[in-house]
């Protein structure tokens, strides 16, 4: 680990001007302290933000959900509005990580989580993420666990986070505070496709904070859940994993969310599944009929061919699960 300084902001102005001024935010530092000791991450200042007021979680006057940043994983699932109102949120964190790494996670760190491509995390390796222009080693050696959708001939690596997945199904916001003022960005362009610059994994300014993670007002009744596959069952990254919510009215689906993770280079919605399912009754030929689309447009590698046939299995599943729901 390089040398770096350290300093603990006791407000939001001091935690903005120390960002502006080049110090990178760190709260439960699950992801960034890793990076640090692999040498992967050289930061010469880190800010703590964790005294910051961004605990709550808190509906909104339209009926949506406002997440804040410094909220962890643990107390995000285990609250009763998450749980209630957004089921795919509680069920996406359950399934991340250990429990001890719920109890530090925050959800604005969980979703500025880095790849866990093998490649980017050694250093010897060539890794355009890392190092631009190194090249990527992944494309030909052992890309497995990497993406399918998303991918440009520079990256392939995949995003790892299960909240993500979720919070792009539901098409949430990011709430933004930096030395220029609040911005919000909707979720689907928050995190970046590498295309030719996947040294750029977001659209955070110089010195900006995330300040919450708000989830739009859907119709009632919602029916949702996240789904993921893995190699084991405890504390591993996602395959593939689904996002779902349903919202089911006479009979006929009215509303579709899905989205899928592990097989992406960002949380990546699907809109052709989707568009399959509104207006039509629910039915196994239906979940089958739109599954169909979830790996479309898909660029598998040498050793993750697997990987198209399993997101349409896995969203095929989740359809099956979120629609039979009483």
């Amino acid at each position: 680990m390089h040398p770096f300084s350290f300093t603990k902001a006791a407000n939001t102005r001091e935690a903005l001007d120390a960002g502006r001024d080049g110090g990178r935010y760190i709260a439960g530092g699950t992801t960034l302290v890793d990076l640090m000791r692999e040498t992967v991450e050289r930061p010469e200042t880190l800010v703590d933000i964790s005294d910051l007021p961004m605990r709550d979680v808190r509906v909104t006057e339209r009926g949506g959900l406002r997440i804040s940043s410094l909220v962890t994983m643990a107390e995000a699932a285990a609250h009763s509005k998450v749980r209630s109102l957004y089921p795919v949120i509680s069920q996406s964190l359950e399934l991340s990580a250990s429990a001890q790494l719920r109890n530090m996670a925050t959800i604005g760190g969980n979703i500025m989580q880095r790849t866990r491509c093998t490649y980017f995390r050694d250093v010897t390796a060539d890794c355009n993420k890392r190092e631009p222009g190194s090249g990527c080693a992944a494309l030909r050696g052992h890309n497995r666990t990497h993406a399918i959708l998303g991918t440009s001939d520079s990256c392939v690596a995949t995003h790892p986070s299960d909240v993500a997945v979720a919070f792009a199904a539901l098409e949430a916001t990011v709430h933004l505070l930096g030395p220029d003022g609040e911005r919000r960005v909707p979720f689907a362009d928050f995190l970046l496709k590498p295309g030719d610059t996947p040294n750029r994994e977001h659209t955070l300014r110089q010195g900006e904070l995330i300040t919450a993670v708000e989830v739009p007002a859907l119709p009632r009744p919602l029916k949702s859940g996240y789904l993921k596959v893995r190699d084991r069952q405890s504390y591993e990254f996602a395959l593939t994993s689904a996002a779902v919510a349903l919202h089911v009215r006479g009979g006929v689906i009215r509303e579709a969310k899905v989205a899928v993770g592990g097989v992406a280079t960002v949380p990546w919605k699907l809109p052709a599944v989707e568009q399959v399912l509104i207006g039509e009754r629910p039915s196994d030929r239906l979940w089958a009929e739109a599954a169909r689309h979830a790996a479309d447009g898909a660029r598998p590698l040498q050793h993750n061919r697997f990987k198209a046939e399993l997101v349409n299995r896995t969203v095929e599943r989740q359809l099956r699960t979120v629609g039979g729901m009483k």
